[in-house]
C-alpha cells in the first residue's frame, strides 16, 4: 500500500517514542498530523523530528480529550490512521499518584476513539507495554502469557487493551494493533533527538549516563544474587528507531489487510544490568562506578520477549545492537546534557 496521501495522527508526538515515530513517518512520506500536550514533551523535540526526518509536520498543542479542538482537527486534516503514544508512562508515580494514570491513560483514550468513531477513523495503533504481563512464568514471553498487571500504569495499559478488544468485537470496521513494548532505549542517532531528563528518572540507561557524567556518585544496582550469569537482572532492551520502525511495518499491515494484531516488540534477548554496564562504558569510554543493592520487591530475575509474531506478521525484526544503543544514547546526552533545555 502506497504511503502516498496518506496521514497519520500521532498522539503524544513531543515524546521520546512519539517523536522518534514521527521522524520514521516522514521518512516514508507520510503526512504526519502531531498532537501533544507538552507536559511532559518539547516543542522542541517536534522541531528536531521535522529536521531529522527531511519534512513538516501539522502540530497542535491540545489534549487528546479536548473533544472540540479534536473534533475541528479530525473535520479539518482527513487522517488515514492513528497511532497513540500519548499517556503517563512512570509506575512508580502511578502507584503514588493513580487517578491521573486513569484519568490521562484510560478514559482520554475513551474520548479519543469516540472521536475517531464519529469522524470515521478506523486504523488505530496503541502503544502498551510489556508490563502487563507483570512477573512472567514463562520466558521468553510470548503474546500468550497470562498477563498480570501490578500497578496503577500497566492496570491503565491492559485496560485500554481490553476496552480496544471490545471495540473491535462489537465492530468489525475497526483495524487496531497493539504493540507491547518491552524496554526502549537509545536515541536518534544523529544525536538531535532522545530521551529528555526527567526528576526522578530512575530507568537504567539515564542513570548510568548522569553517573558518567558526574551528576550521580554511583549507579545503584539492585540484586547481585539472582540466579543470572552474573547475578544481576536481566531485561530486553530495544532501540527506539527499531520501536519506531515497527509502527511502519503495522502500518502498512493494516492498510493492506484491515485486521487486527497484539504483538510484542523486543529483541527476543536478554541483557543483565552489568552487561549494559559494560557496553555503555565502552560506548562512552567513561568508567561508571556502581553499587550493589538488596533486591526491590517487585523486580524480576528475567524478562525478555518472543519476538517471534511481530516477525510472522509484520515482517520486522530489532535490527541494533546494544552497542548501538548505547553509543546512541551517549551521543545524544553529550550534545543535549539538559535534553530539549535550553
Amino acid at each position: 500500500m502506497t504511503t502516498i496521501n496518506k496521514t497519520i495522527l500521532v498522539t503524544g508526538a513531543a515524546g521520546y517514542i512519539g517523536s522518534h515515530i514521527c521522524v520514521a513517518l516522514l521518512t516514508q512520506k507520510y503526512t504526519v498530523v502531531a498532537i501533544d500536550n507538552l507536559s511532559n514533551g518539547s516543542i522542541e523535540a517536534i522541531r528536531r523530528a521535522e529536521h531529522c526526518g527531511q519534512g513538516n509536520m501539522h502540530f497542535f498543542q491540545m489534549d487528546i480529550d479536548d473533544r472540540p479542538a479534536l473534533d475541528h482537527l479530525l473535520a479539518t486534516h482527513g487522517i488515514d490512521a492513528v497511532i497513540h503514544c500519548a499517556g503517563l508512562k512512570v509506575m512508580s508515580e502511578s502507584v503514588e499518584q493513580p487517578l491521573p494514570y486513569f484519568q490521562t491513560n484510560v478514559s482520554a483514550t475513551v474520548s479519543l476513539l469516540e472521536a475517531l468513531r464519529q469522524h470515521n477513523v478506523r486504523n488505530f495503533i496503541f502503544s502498551s507495554s510489556a508490563a502487563v504481563y507483570g512477573t512472567p512464568s514463562i520466558i521468553p514471553v510470548a503474546e500468550t502469557a497470562a498477563l498480570r498487571a501490578d500497578n496503577p500504569y500497566s492496570q491503565s495499559k491492559l485496560m485500554v487493551e481490553q476496552i480496544l478488544s471490545d471495540l473491535s468485537q462489537a465492530d468489525d470496521s475497526w483495524a487496531i494493533g497493539v504493540l507491547r513494548y518491552f524496554n526502549p532505549v537509545g536515541a536518534h542517532v544523529s544525536g538531535m533527538l532522545g530521551e529528555s531528563p526527567r526528576a526522578g528518572q530512575s530507568s537504567l540507561l539515564p542513570t548510568i549516563t548522569r553517573v558518567a557524567l558526574g551528576q550521580q556518585a554511583s549507579l545503584s544496582i539492585f540484586g547481585g544474587d539472582y540466579p543470572t550469569a552474573d547475578g544481576t537482572g536481566v531485561r530486553d532492551y530495544i532501540h527506539v528507531e527499531d520501536v519506531a520502525d515497527a509502527h511502519i511495518s503495522a502500518l502498512r499491515y493494516l492498510f493492506r489487510h484491515r485486521r487486527g494484531f497484539t504483538l510484542n516488540l523486543g529483541t527476543g534477548r536478554g541483557y543483565s544490568v552489568l552487561e549494559m554496564l559494560t557496553a555503555f562504558e565502552e560506548a562512552s569510554a567513561r568508567r561508571v562506578p556502581y553499587e550493589i543493592r538488596p533486591r526491590r520487591i517487585a523486580d524480576t530475575a528475567v524478562c525478555y520477549a518472543d519476538p517471534t509474531q511481530a516477525a510472522t506478521v509484520l515482517g520486522w525484526r530489532a535490527r541494533k545492537g546494544l552497542a548501538d544503543m548505547c553509543a546512541d544514547h551517549w551521543r545524544w546526552q553529550c550534545q543535549n546534557p539538559n535534553g530539549y533545555a535550553e
